[in-house]
């Protein structure tokens, strides 16, 4: 059998680390069950998380059960650490999702499974807790018909050894018209319908329910024979070898690790790894040799002389592969979604060397690609992007307890971005003594949410290919800075129309900075526009608090759809700005005395509610900005001189 990875994920305090020790602890894997209250989780192996009481690394485990070898990823509860939960998923055959059977579905719920459901990962569902107070199976299967899926199916009473029972049976024949045919004729074995039902599950036509206590160790026997029965997986190791890097992390003495799952095929020990990196002169491939590779459980780790197509595990030897690289024969790199709202700057003591806190802040980043380190040179500052104050507080320990490092965060301000709304063109030319450059781009407002695209129409005969994609590169290697906060630029198309060199003069930052004068010189003509991230929101209250949350929505610059109601509740959906309602959860649990709920997921970049405001607050000099210049530089008579950017397109070379 090929080996499965499953990941386990839950709302913050749903009991999702508890489940997995007791998974870990039936399948002989580890021999005492930790608790996360008495912070001894197997898992929740980081000082940190144990201090915490809650799980901020995806970590893994290595399980075995009835000839079946299992990588269970145990992934973070607390909405600040989203980002490293998406990335782990990405590499998940199955998910456990596991929810309260007294809270019931929660924020941080339907964020999990919005993100399942999206890449098609087939899910089982844990209600836990049935043992506590409170608890109520039948309310939290109707809540997640309701605000999940209608196609989750209950296990309890109808699958047991391998017997699929008439309620269940029921439910798959109302999914397929085959299946509603056996099951009407009556025609189907139970090797048919457990076939079936296990295909339903890998599709996800059919989300299975279970149901019971982690920590009274009630029912977790039952539905890990129920994990073993429904889930397979198709691997192939005869194919080519490719893999998907899903983590980065680095170990005590600062050797890289380069987590990842073979997709398909088999990599051993001194094998040579191809994968693309984006380099100063555009995309080059890399290939690096594998020096050693990890099985890693837990905060064990086993060298093994191979892996094959199924297996998780760690490569030493790759210096540059990123988190969502593919490696071998998967040559794409993945994006992913969660992203945070929010920017801090770090701050310590002025008898530490920069370059020591920079690089540590640089090792961090490339175990979470999310924080987007950012040195401002003017400023002589590091910056950094979080989804939250939790983030900041952990980030501090770590930096005390693995680097030696203290440092303290500026207070989260909210992360601004600017676009453009007409098409202009700008033209950049770079000519002091011996360097020459020049570049004339078209400038386009794009799609909320689509980023920067490069295309080029100009001709080869104008500018060969490699220069072409000497500028490509420049423009996507690194966040460049708008009008009028300084903020990232972000929705623009970029068409690259004409450039020259020449054949002596042209040296290699020429293009780079002929291509940063043109952006900028486009941006000086266009009508420029503040973008601020937004929220979609979902609501749930009892139907006279309805009047109150519809003022708040308005009073936050929000907008909402038209009310679903009932006789006694009501849910309001829409989006709000992440500035006016990132604490609106406190407020609303105030004033519903606990009864409402809410949901927040990122919903992407707006028009910014108060743009004046902003810019005024921000008050971002264009003119002192060092980084960035809009004026061209000429030559004449052997000295270079300075065009500011409103005669500059007068004197390109090009027309």
């Amino acid at each position: 059998m090929k080996p499965i990875t499953i990941g386990m994920f839950a709302h913050v305090d749903a009991g999702k680390t508890t489940l997995a020790e007791q998974l870990l602890y039936h399948t002989h894997s580890i021999r005492e069950r930790g608790r996360v209250d008495h912070k001894d989780a197997y898992l929740d192996s980081h000082e940190i998380e144990r201090a915490r009481g809650i799980t901020v690394f995806a970590d893994q485990a290595v399980m075995s059960y009835k000839d079946t070898t299992y990588y269970l990823i145990d992934t973070p509860g607390h909405v600040d650490f989203s980002p490293e939960m998406e990335r782990a998923i990405r590499v998940m055959d199955y998910a456990v999702l596991v929810v309260s059977a007294v809270e019931g579905v929660q924020g941080h719920t339907e964020t999990v499974w919005q993100l399942l459901h999206k890449h098609r990962i087939p899910t089982f569902f844990f209600l836990n807790k049935i043992d506590r107070v409170g608890a109520d199976a039948d309310r939290v299967m109707d809540e997640i018909r309701m605000h999940l899926t209608a196609d989750v199916c209950s296990l309890t009473g109808s699958f047991a050894n391998g017997e699929v029972g008439e309620a269940l049976r029921e439910s798959m024949a109302e999914r397929d018209e085959q299946v509603l045919d056996a099951f009407l004729s009556g025609s189907g074995d139970q090797s048919y319908w457990l076939q079936t039902l296990r295909e339903m599950v890998a599709s996800s036509a059919i989300y299975p329910c279970a149901s019971g206590s982690a920590l009274q160790d009630e029912g977790v026997v039952e539905f890990l024979d129920q994990l073993h029965l429904l889930t397979a997986v198709n691997y192939d190791d005869q194919a080519k070898f490719g893999g998907r890097v899903y983590k980065i992390r680095y170990d005590q003495n600062g050797v890289r690790l380069t987590y990842m799952k073979a997709l398909g095929g088999t990599l051993r020990v001194r094998d040579e790894l191809t994968y693309r990196i984006t380099g100063s002169e555009g995309d080059e491939q890399l290939t690096e040799k594998v020096t050693r590779l990890l099985i890693v459980n837990g905060t064990r780790s086993q060298p093994v002389d191979q892996v094959s197509a199924g297996d998780l595990f760690a490569v030493i030897g790759l210096s540059a592969a990123e988190t969502g690289q593919g490696v071998g024969t998967c040559t794409d790199k993945l994006d992913y979604e969660l992203v945070p709202t929010l920017t801090s700057k770090v701050e310590y003591a002025e008898s530490l060397n920069v370059k020591d806190v920079l690089r540590a802040f640089r090792m961090l980043d490339a175990e979470d690609p999310s924080l987007n380190v950012i040195w401002e040179e003017t400023l002589q500052e590091i910056h950094i992007h979080v989804m939250g104050v939790i983030q900041l507080e952990v980030l501090q320990q770590i930096m005390k307890d693995r680097f030696q490092i203290a440092v303290t965060f500026g207070s989260p301000e909210i992360l601004y971005k600017e676009t453009i709304a007409n098409t202009v063109r700008g033209y950049g030319h770079f000519e002091p003594l011996r360097h020459y450059a020049e570049v004339h781009l078209l400038l386009e407002p794009a799609e909320r949410g689509s980023g920067l695209a490069f295309e080029s129409v100009c001709h080869p005969n104008e500018l060969s290919i490699g220069s072409q994609n000497v500028i490509r590169t420049h423009l996507f290697e690194r966040e460049h800075h708008g009008l009028l906060t300084g903020m990232a630029v972000t929705d623009m198309k970029v068409t690259l129309l004409k450039g020259a060199d020449h054949n002596e003069h042209t040296h290699g930052g020429d293009f780079r900075e002929a291509t940063f004068r043109a952006l900028r010189q486009g941006l000086e003509k266009a009508d420029n526009v503040l973008l601020e991230p937004y929220y979609l929101f979902k609501i749930k209250v009892e139907i006279d608090d309805l009047g109150k949350v519809l003022s708040d929505v308005q009073r936050a610059s929000g907008r909402f759809d038209a009310p679903q109601t009932t006789a006694t509740h009501a849910i309001v959906t829409g989006s709000a700005p992440v500035a006016t309602f990132m604490h609106y959860s406190t407020e609303l649990a105030a004033n519903t005395h606990g009864r409402g709920t809410i949901h927040l997921s990122f919903g992407g970049y707006d028009r910014c509610h108060n743009e004046q405001e902003i810019i005024e607050r921000k008050g971002y000099r264009k003119d002192a900005d060092l980084l960035y210049t809009s004026s061209s530089i000429f030559c004449a008579k052997g000295h270079g001189y300075i065009v500011p950017w409103d005669e500059a397109e007068a004197k390109m070379h090009l027309l």
